[in-house]
């Protein structure tokens, strides 16, 4: 698929509260639809009260814009799914400003209904809601694997590593952790796609940091206990048997391309708390956030849209479909549609 004529870029996200007050509406927008009353949004509630009721998702992807900004004639708009800036909002400005076709980058390198076909019905919405003259919008592809990220998140564990005891660092585990998902939800969009990308990423990451040996985990599950979800959890590698003589760990939160709230808050307070519990010494590798590399990264996959030209991936023996680009919305792949849909 090839678009020459791309005349603006829109960063589609998940979005985050920016201030106190802003919270539990924020929490009723992502869990709209659920019948989940106010006193289980109030646990997760106190988690962005711990940091003011900030997420800063919203100011991460600000900086990341500007370093897009810094490296491209494109305007750059910002949307979100579930709090302000919207999605509808910022395709409606694009519709105002006359732009007849823009390229988007949703912030998740995943396949998947999360990590990509709800970013499509996303682009639906918006474009529904601005109607007549709204933009086509193509979605830029799923990007797991390609070299920028796999050297960023590289240079993070190797970072990380660095801030260990110099005595621990030659033996310290490496744990790559990613969001969880229903197993339920595991094969929509194909037979464990997410799952696989973010094995194959991990071990691409492993490789080029150069770790023989690590784990892989999932985190910040939620909802009933008896729906079973992705693991193993996050805290296990931390408890397991064959983990007692660990004295550190390098946890990399590969799932993530920012800091999101399961990172600051699952992993920096309550994984850091067990790890000290456990007496083991805790790095954790940091996530593209705004570098400049993560913004270098965006324009690839922009001129990649724009010349036609073979995606750019680290090379591998078996590599794992990425799909996601799309038009208007539309699913790349026929597995993304829910079951009822399908014929």
């Amino acid at each position: 698929m090839q678009f020459q004529d791309i005349e603006a870029l829109l960063v589609l996200s998940f979005g985050g509260p920016e201030g106190p007050e802003q919270v539990m509406p924020f929490l009723r927008n992502v869990t709209r639809g659920r019948g989940i009353p106010d006193e289980r949004l109030a646990t997760v509630a106190e988690h962005y009260q711990h940091f003011g009721g900030v997420s800063p998702i919203n100011g991460i992807n600000r900086a990341l814009i500007e370093q897009i900004r810094a490296r491209t004639e494109l305007p750059v708009y910002f949307g979100n799914r579930n709090w302000e800036p919207y999605a509808e909002d910022a395709v409606a400005a694009m519709r105002d400003n006359g732009i007849r076709r823009a390229a988007v980058f949703a912030t998740s390198a995943w396949g998947g209904y999360s990590g990509c076909a709800q970013y499509q019905e996303d682009i639906t919405r918006a474009r529904a809601a601005a109607g007549a003259g709204a933009p086509e919008l193509v979605k830029l592809r799923s990007y797991f694997d390609h070299p920028l990220l796999i050297g960023m998140f590289a240079d993070a564990v190797a970072d990380a590593a660095a801030t260990l005891p110099a005595e621990l660092r030659a033996g310290a585990r490496l744990v790559f952790t990613a969001h969880s998902i229903p197993l339920r939800t595991k094969d929509r969009c194909g037979p464990d796609l997410y799952q696989r990308q973010v094995a194959h990423t991990s071990a691409l990451v492993a490789a080029a940091a150069g770790y023989s040996e690590y784990d892989q985990v999932w985190q910040s599950r939620s909802g009933p206990p008896q729906v079973p979800w992705l693991e193993p959890d996050v805290a296990d590698p931390l408890d397991a048997p064959a983990r007692r003589r660990t004295r550190a760990v390098i946890v990399c939160p590969v799932g993530f391309v920012s800091d999101h709230i399961e990172v600051v808050w699952d992993l920096d307070n309550e994984l850091t708390q067990h790890a000290a519990a456990a007496g083991i010494a805790f790095a954790r590798a940091s996530t593209p956030n705004a570098q400049p590399r993560f913004a270098e990264l965006v324009l690839d996959l922009v001129d990649e849209l724009r010349e036609g030209r073979e995606a750019s991936r680290v090379p591998a023996p078996e590599p794992v479909p990425a799909f996601g680009q799309s038009l208007n919305g539309a699913f790349c792949t026929a597995a993304c549609e829910a079951p009822a849909q399908r014929r």
